[in-house]
């Protein structure tokens, strides 16, 4: 079988990094049984400063003590049943590193740098900074 990544989308459930991400997904889901067979994992965070993308490991647990810290009325929504569903299971990425890209000038400085560029006023757009942090 051939071993290819997919995105989902997810909310993260905690409100600081600490190399440790968490979510609360559902057992029996694609994205549980992908974890499953191949648990090397890579999460992208976009945010009007920036993008984050974290490689790591996952796992898949049902850590009752965990799922009752993160839940949550937005959690609630996609467990119909509430907190007792027995199919909430706690997604644990374990972050390997972090690569980020920063924005300095914000969504519209970004578009006037491109923008630069392409009319040749400057050889290559200005967007901010990249770098890779090892966890």
């Amino acid at each position: 079988e051939r071993l290819v990544l997919h995105a989902r989308p997810l909310a993260v459930q905690d409100k600081a990094f600490n190399g440790t991400l968490r979510f609360l997904v559902q057992d029996g889901s694609e994205k549980v049984e992908d974890i499953a067979r191949n648990p090397h994992v890579n999460v992208a965070i976009e945010s009007q400063g920036g993008y984050l993308s974290i490689a790591g490991t996952a796992t898949v647990t049902r850590d009752e003590s965990v799922i009752d810290e993160l839940w949550s009325p937005f959690a609630e929504a996609w467990f119909p049943q509430g907190r007792q569903d027995p199919t909430i299971r706690l997604l644990t990425v374990e972050g390997d590193s972090v690569e980020y890209w920063t924005q300095d000038t914000g969504p519209v400085g970004s578009l006037v740098q491109t923008l630069k560029a392409a009319l040749g006023k400057q050889s290559q757009p200005d967007t901010g900074h990249h770098g890779t942090v090892e966890l």
